[in-house]
């Protein structure tokens, strides 16, 4: 699977008053990395791509985190993301965060491709993911 590299200073508004990275940032981050992921493989803005294939997103439904060395004001920091496993719809994005090459925090997401329900607009529901995106997320 293509695997995508972000680098990453750690910025004061990211900090508690303890000056430690506040966790909910790093969910953020992760978010952020995703769609550079998407980007990355498909050659296109997420405006673009959301256009192109004609869905509304791939929000979350689950999320976690492992937290092994905190992270502060001023690091610069790597994240690496992939996507792990790639069903129909569904898809789980694995992110490693990392300091000076040590893992500080690991983040696991799953997510589904969706668009607008034909019978109730209001609502969504899952999609198959394109083939086309399949492959290109393959690498």
């Amino acid at each position: 699977m293509l695997i995508n590299k972000r680098d990453i200073r750690i910025v004061w508004g990211d900090c508690d008053p303890a000056g430690i990275v506040f966790y909910p940032r790093y969910f953020e981050i992760f978010d952020a990395s995703t769609t550079a992921l998407f980007e990355r493989a498909l050659g296109m803005t997420k405006f673009q791509f959301l256009k192109h294939y004609d869905f509304v997103g791939y929000p979350m439904v689950d999320t976690r985190a492992k937290f092994a060395i905190p992270t502060r004001f001023g690091d610069d920091v790597v994240v690496e993301s992939t996507i792990s496993e790639l069903r129909r719809s569904s898809f789980d994005i694995h992110h490693r965060l990392t300091k000076d090459g040590a893992l500080a925090v690991e983040g696991f997401e799953t997510r589904v491709w969706v668009g607008r329900d034909p019978v109730d607009p209001d609502k969504i529901k899952s999609l198959a993911v394109p083939p086309e995106v399949v492959a290109k997320l393959q690498g």
